[in-house]
């Protein structure tokens, strides 16, 4: 009897497991015409620039009015930068949130000469905004490093990347300087 009731609990904490699905971070219209898919590192300075200067404007014209939708997806180019995709997908309702306060401040965080040395400026940082989420079982979420993993993954083999911030508009590389005039020339030819 005993063992039966331990098989029960394993196989339903594995069923519990497997309906917790992590989901992608987006910004926009689930239905919008246009979607885009933004590979990015957490700790890649053109890409926080990226959110700095260009994705504004994109919400605000386009995202915000409908048209387009963008799906933020991992492409980690290091460890640090992993670790922060991590806490990023752990809760799902501010995955959005933090994903910004991350690239909006990776000055704040992204320092250290160990990977200790960076979880904890990472952990700092993520408490000090208020955020509220168990750092070390986000850090070590299987699915969630599954997930992570297999955004960069799916990008290197699918669109060959090999940089970040790398921009994807309807299953299609942009391949021009990443600035807001030239998505937006792109973005208009597909309205």
């Amino acid at each position: 009897m005993k063992n039966i009731l331990i098989i029960l609990i394993i196989l339903f904490g594995f069923v519990t497991n497997t309906n917790a699905e992590t989901k992608r971070i987006v910004s926009g219209n689930e239905n919008a015409k246009i979607t885009i898919i933004a590979y990015e590192s957490l700790t890649c300075s053109h890409c926080a620039n990226f959110h700095k200067d260009v994705y504004p404007n994109l919400k605000k014209d386009y995202i915000d009015t409908g048209l387009v939708k963008i799906e933020f997806r991992h492409f980690p180019l290091d460890i640090a930068a992993f670790n922060a995709s991590k806490i990023s997908q752990c809760v799902q309702d501010q995955g959005l949130d933090i994903l910004e306060s991350l690239y909006s401040n990776q000055k704040a965080w992204v320092k250290g000469s160990s990977v200790d040395e960076v979880n904890d400026s990472l952990k700092k940082f993520i408490e000090k905004e208020g955020y509220t989420l168990d750092f070390k079982k986000c850090i070590n979420n299987k699915e969630i490093e599954d997930f992570v993993l297999n955004d960069r993954i799916e990008g290197a083999k699918k669109f060959k990347i090999n940089s970040t911030p790398t921009i994807i508009i309807n299953n299609e590389k942009f391949d021009k300087t990443l600035n807001y005039k030239n998505l937006k020339k792109f973005l208009e030819k597909l309205i």
